[in-house]
């Protein structure tokens, strides 16, 4: 038994999946960047993506249940995807909410320049990568010009309305710690960013969300060269939450990698751990709805999601 599920066991802790309210799809590994904590391993000469059959199966599903209202669309950069504008469109004749993590320097690639109008042209809401408002932070963890470039993004996307008071359009930023923390107090920080933002350069923004780095793929990476793995697993463990992990994503979310294959989140997904006991993909279920109460899989990398304040693709969970 993992250390994880030993500290659920000792809270007595739920370990079932609730009700499916959000679908996370990752339809393409296929970045302009490669940055240094991507647990997805993101990267230009990343090939891998969702099929159209695949997406109209995603449809098929979602209009077969009724309780999935957000669908947050990941990848990579989900943009380069050839059939991303057709799948976003397809989602909102739905009226769902669609979210798109973007990185905001794919905005000022080659075939993207209308990418911002289009977004807002469907109202979606935009989860943006800006892991401080250093510029020296941001081009050591992300790529040297980076920063600049995420600067003219986020000032793009206010002329549209994004991240206005009042707007419709939703301009969420991300942080993350740069090597082996626990982020700070989201509430503290988010005033910071607006303070420092908005003096240096205009911007605003609707919200900030602070996630903490999970010890997979390339952060897994970096922490065993320098001798840091077990320092910050310990850190992540002394520091559980169990209000944390009420609020964790996988209870209510479920995550699809581009072969159709069906996961309790983004990072179980990367670590190709199923669903508990049986690989699961969306042509073995008839909706979302089947996939209420089944268990979910966790590990010790779980750690990471309940330490502090906890952390999910939305921020703080307590």
């Amino acid at each position: 038994m993992s250390r994880f599920l030993e500290k659920l066991k000792e809270a007595k802790a739920s370990v079932n999946r609730l009700e499916t309210t959000t679908l996370q799809l990752n339809i393409t590994k296929k970045c302009n960047q490669a940055c240094r904590h991507c647990h997805v391993e993101s990267s230009p000469i990343r090939t891998e993506k969702m099929s159209r059959e695949v997406l109209e199966r995603i449809l098929e599903l979602l209009d077969q249940s009724s309780e999935v209202q957000t669908i947050d669309i990941t990848g990579g950069a989900p943009e380069l995807h050839s059939d991303f504008r057709w799948f976003v469109a397809e989602l909102r004749k739905r009226n769902l909410q669609v979210i798109d993590r973007c990185n905001l320097t794919i905005l000022f690639e080659l075939g993207q320049e209308d990418t911002a109008e289009f977004l807002a042209a469907h109202q979606v809401q935009v989860v943006a990568s800006l892991p401080c408002y250093s510029s020296k932070n941001v081009d050591y963890q992300r790529g040297k010009g980076v920063f600049g470039k995420s600067i003219d993004a986020l000032k793009m996307l206010n002329k549209l309305g994004y991240g206005k008071p009042q707007s419709e359009l939703e301009l969420y930023l991300v942080y993350n710690p740069t090597g082996a923390s626990l982020p700070p107090s989201q509430s503290k920080l988010e005033e910071d960013y607006r303070k420092k933002l908005y003096e240096d350069f205009g911007i605003e923004f609707t919200g900030l969300f602070t996630i903490t780095n999970v010890p997979i793929k390339r952060f897994l990476f970096d922490l065993k060269r320098k001798n840091k793995l077990e320092e910050y697993m310990q850190l992540l463990i002394e520091n559980f939450n169990l209000k944390a992990f009420e609020g964790v994503m996988c209870r209510s979310l479920v995550s699809i990698d581009h072969e159709g294959q069906i996961y309790d989140c983004d990072f179980n997904q990367m670590l190709e751990l199923p669903v508990p006991g049986i690989k699961k993909n969306i042509w073995a279920i008839e909706s979302f709805s089947a996939l209420s109460g089944e268990k979910i899989f966790f590990d010790d990398h779980c750690f990471a999601c309940t330490a502090g304040a906890g952390s999910s693709c939305t921020g703080a969970t307590a």
